[in-house]
């Protein structure tokens, strides 16, 4: 956790490190400018260019993890500072406005909504049966119905499960 980037790897452009795949770097905190990558590289690929390396630029606003506060190693004005100039969610809202895609009140009905349908969706899972325990559910939905292998090799030989 405490070794940066520049002091751990040679190379600190993540998206030219694609052994001959080509990359892009795009910029994460922005909404638009990531919408614009995705559909960038899905044309890329379904046009026959093979895969791309996408490197998304953040910042990661809290820790690393519940041991981690994050402010040992950057000051909290850093961490207000770039949340109240580089929030993705804030910045688009603004573009919405400055555009006049849609007025301030017409944002809060459909950020009330938004957080309605959440609210309600959350519900249902709270309320779901909890899945089998079975470590066949760690291997689901990971291959198009009928064309799974027959068996999955896990970490060593005696973790391989046959199905």
């Amino acid at each position: 956790m405490g070794t940066s980037a520049a002091r751990s790897s040679a190379l600190t452009e993540y998206y030219k490190r694609g052994q001959y795949i080509p990359g892009i770097k795009v910029n994460g905190m922005d909404v638009l400018a990531t919408k614009a990558a995705v559909q960038y590289a899905k044309n890329y690929a379904v046009s026959g260019n093979g895969p791309l390396v996408m490197e998304y630029v953040t910042y990661r606003y809290g820790g690393h993890s519940m041991s981690d506060p994050g402010t040992t190693y950057r000051s909290r004005e850093e961490i207000q500072r770039m949340r109240s100039t580089h929030d993705p969610i804030a910045g688009l809202k603004q573009k919405i406005l400055d555009w006049k895609v849609m007025t301030e009140d017409e944002l809060k009905a459909l950020d009330k909504a938004a957080r309605a349908f959440v609210d309600e969706e959350v519900a249902i899972a709270e309320n779901m049966p909890v899945p089998d325990n079975s470590t066949r559910i760690l291997f689901e939905d990971i291959y198009v119905r009928g064309s799974e292998p027959r068996w999955m090799r896990g970490r060593t030989v005696d973790e391989t499960f046959y199905y």
